[in-house]
C-alpha cells in the first residue's frame, strides 16, 4: 500500500478533533460500572448490546458494545489494536479527582507520567483496554528546546502532589 506524504496532500485543518471512541467489551454492565460508576461518565442512550456515555451532555464520547465481543477475551500481547483511549480533563484538579476515584475503587495504575505538556495516569479498564487520563498544561507553559521546538519528556508524576490539588482552593 502506498501512503501519501503530508507534503503531497497538505496539512489537516487544526480544527479537526477526535470525536469519540467505540470499544468492544465482554460485559456491558461491568464496563458501565467502570466508565460511569468509577470515572463518572453519564449514560446518554442504551440499545440492545450497546451503551453510549458522555461528559456534559454530548451525544457520546465513548460507545461500549458487545455486538461481536460478548463474553470475549482481550487480544493477546503482541497483537495489533488500540493501545489506549485518552480521556482529557480540562483542569488538573479534575485529574486529581479521577485519581481519588481510582484509589477508592482500588483500581491500580500501570503508570503515572509528567510529559511536560501534560500529566497522565495510565490504567486498564475491566476488558483490559488501555486508558490514559490526562490534563494538558496551558500551551504557554509547554517546554521548548533552544530552537523553539516542543520538548516533550517522560518523568515520574508525583501522585501525592496531584492529590494535594484537591486540598487547594479551586482556581
Amino acid at each position: 500500500m502506498n501512503q501519501a506524504t503530508p507534503k503531497a496532500n497538505g496539512i489537516i485543518d487544526p480544527g479537526v478533533r477526535i470525536g469519540h471512541v467505540h470499544l468492544k467489551v465482554a460485559d456491558l454492565d461491568r464496563a458501565l460500572g467502570f466508565y460511569c460508576g468509577v470515572l463518572g461518565f453519564e449514560m446518554t442512550t442504551q440499545r440492545p448490546g450497546a451503551a453510549f456515555i458522555s461528559a456534559g451532555g454530548y451525544h457520546h464520547h465513548i460507545g461500549l458494545n458487545t455486538w461481536e465481543s460478548k463474553g470475549g477475551s482481550a487480544p493477546p500481547p503482541g497483537a495489533t489494536g488500540l493501545y489506549h483511549t485518552a480521556i482529557l480533563y480540562p483542569k488538573r484538579r479534575l485529574l486529581a479527582d479521577a485519581l481519588r476515584r481510582l484509589i477508592e475503587a482500588k483500581i491500580p495504575l500501570e503508570g503515572a507520567s509528567d510529559h511536560g505538556v501534560s500529566e497522565a495516569l495510565y490504567l486498564r479498564d475491566p476488558d483490559d483496554n488501555g486508558v490514559e487520563l490526562y490534563w494538558d498544561r496551558p500551551k504557554q507553559q509547554w517546554p521548548k528546546r533552544a530552537d523553539g521546538g516542543l520538548e516533550m519528556y517522560t518523568r515520574r508524576l508525583d501522585l501525592q502532589d496531584l492529590l494535594a490539588e484537591l486540598e487547594r482552593a479551586p482556581a
